[in-house]
């Protein structure tokens, strides 16, 4: 590979063995530093994982730490090192205790050395609790009326690791089901409390990789034994969410690291999925089974993604369906592009579930020159009515990656103001999100619009805001508003013009 002096002089840079190098004398062609889009900021090897301390803490780490006072004995001991720089410290520190596994790795002493099972691997079990818990105080109206609302949903997780490829995961949403969410309506159709507890387990899986379980079937790694595999009630997206959007029972292989059709690497999935599928219209059918061929290649200056996929469906949920997506995401310049294009066709008569039509969508974005701030133009053009092989009923439509005002919340009824559904239409939405000063807050503003190319379909034109900002190292405030126009004309009885309002409290563990 033939690598440029620029390259080895940035290189060196980073690593503080060249102190200042006029960038005249650095580079004397086409390769500028500039053109390498490299940053002028040099971070003293001293100061690397400085923070690493200050992280934030997992639930299991907490826990431990609350029962065991050594635990906090040797956080304390190890800050104390980290400000004093006397790593003679560390040999005071006691060992840590644990309740869920643990493998020291990052700390003083021996490492844990772990079982080893019947096949001859050898595995480090640690177990992680995890999640998010949301909360919000919301109002909409699309034209049809006004929802307000308090909404929760709680995202709880448990993994255990048994190694950095076999893992265990198992999830809860106990909050939510089937798109209706815990709290209290204060306007609108159903006014008053309402829940949808369950003790439903939303994820479980396990994942793994084939060689690594096997070990002893290829010692010397020259039979190509590698391949991953999950099996269970797994989250599945692909072709960012459009073509696929759900939790399902599944089964998945995949063989990653391929050099095929001349990719610098290539993934090929092989999925069959068997419950828990919801079709295009977020409703589950419970009869239907999906199969795709799923696969990804990277070339020098794009990554091609291209999956089939086909649904044998119930006849009352509409028949079966057969689906294909392509993208391709490269750099341009400074402007990051993704170009999709999904198609969906009806082996039957068709419904909501599954109906023919295609959808070509088109993301560009880009970093300003003067700051931080991040400018996107997202675009899409439909035809016939597109639906996706499957949709998770909290996921909205395919069309919630355009923007903020397409995008579902997941968290009560509190809509995408312009729609995710596609049908025949053209839209767009241009944003620009704003740092703020101390970089650990955001705002975004974003104006869209969408047109109906069929005779009677709805036109509509929306601006929306957002405003993020977290708040220590686990809490995120989320506050959004929109307002938006609406031609409708087969829903005459549709006000003009909608409305939101909503604010999202957010805990992060």
């Amino acid at each position: 590979m033939r690598t440029s002096k620029t390259f080895h002089i940035a290189i060196l840079s980073c690593l503080g063995l060249v102190s200042a190098i006029p960038l005249s004398h650095a580079a004397d062609d086409e390769h500028s530093q500039e053109s390498l889009l490299l940053s002028d900021k040099v971070t003293p090897w001293e100061e690397l994982g400085k923070d690493f301390i200050k992280r934030p803490k997992l639930i299991t780490e907490v826990i431990e730490d609350t029962l065991f006072p050594q635990n906090r004995e040797r956080e304390r001991i190890i800050a104390e090192s980290h400000e004093t720089g006397d790593t003679s410290l560390l040999d005071k520190a006691p060992k840590r205790r644990n309740l869920f596994g643990g493998n020291p790795f990052l700390a003083p002493g021996p490492l844990y050395g772990g079982v080893e099972i019947p096949t001859g691997a050898v595995w480090q079990p640690v177990f992680i609790i995890y999640g998010e818990a949301r909360t919000a105080v919301q109002s909409f109206n699309n034209g049809f009326g006004t929802t307000s609302e308090w909404v929760n949903r709680l995202d709880l997780f448990g993994n255990l690791y048994l190694t950095p490829t076999e893992r265990v995961v198992i999830g809860f949403r106990p909050l939510d089901r089937d798109g209706n969410f815990s709290g209290y309506e204060f306007e609108g159709d159903d006014e008053g409390f309402f829940d949808a507890l369950n003790g439903n387990i939303r994820t479980l899986f396990f994942e793994g990789d084939f060689g690594e379980i096997f070990p002893g079937l290829d010692r010397n790694d020259t039979r190509n034994l590698d391949y991953g595999f999950s099996i269970g009630r797994q989250p599945l997206s692909f072709q960012e969410g459009i073509l696929i959007n759900d939790f399902i029972d599944s089964i998945g292989i995949t063989r990653a690291s391929l050099f095929t059709l001349g990719s610098n690497a290539a993934r090929i999935t092989v999925l069959a999925g068997y419950n828990q599928i919801h079709r295009g219209d977020n409703r589950r059918d419970s009869d239907a089974y999906i199969y795709g061929l799923l696969t990804a290649f990277d070339y020098d200056k794009t990554t091609i993604e291209v999956d089939f996929v086909y649904v044998d469906g119930a006849d009352i949920t509409g028949g079966d369906g057969v689906y294909g997506g392509v993208g391709d995401t490269r750099r341009i310049g400074e402007w990051n592009s993704t170009v999709r294009i999904n198609g969906s066709y009806a082996l039957g008569d068709g419904s909501d579930a599954i109906d023919s039509g295609a959808v070509l969508t088109s993301q560009i974005s880009r970093t300003m020159t003067f700051n931080d701030d991040i400018f996107y133009f997202d675009s899409f053009y439909g035809t016939g009515n597109y639906t996706s092989a499957a949709r998770d009923p909290s996921v909205g439509g395919p069309l919630g990656i355009m923007g903020i005002l397409y995008a579902a919340t997941g968290l009560g009824d509190f809509q995408a103001p312009l729609g995710n559904q596609v049908g025949e239409s053209v839209g767009f939405a241009a944003g620009y999100q704003h740092f703020l000063s101390d970089q650990r807050g955001s705002i975004i503003s974003e104006i869209g619009g969408r047109v109906s190319t069929s005779d009677g379909g709805e036109n509509s034109l929306g601006f929306a805001l957002r405003y993020q900002k977290p708040f220590g190292q686990h809490s995120i405030l989320q506050l959004d508003a929109f307002v938006a126009g609406y031609d409708d004309d087969l829903r005459p009885t549709r006000n003009d013009v909608g409305y939101g309002l909503r604010c999202e409290w957010r805990v992060k563990f």
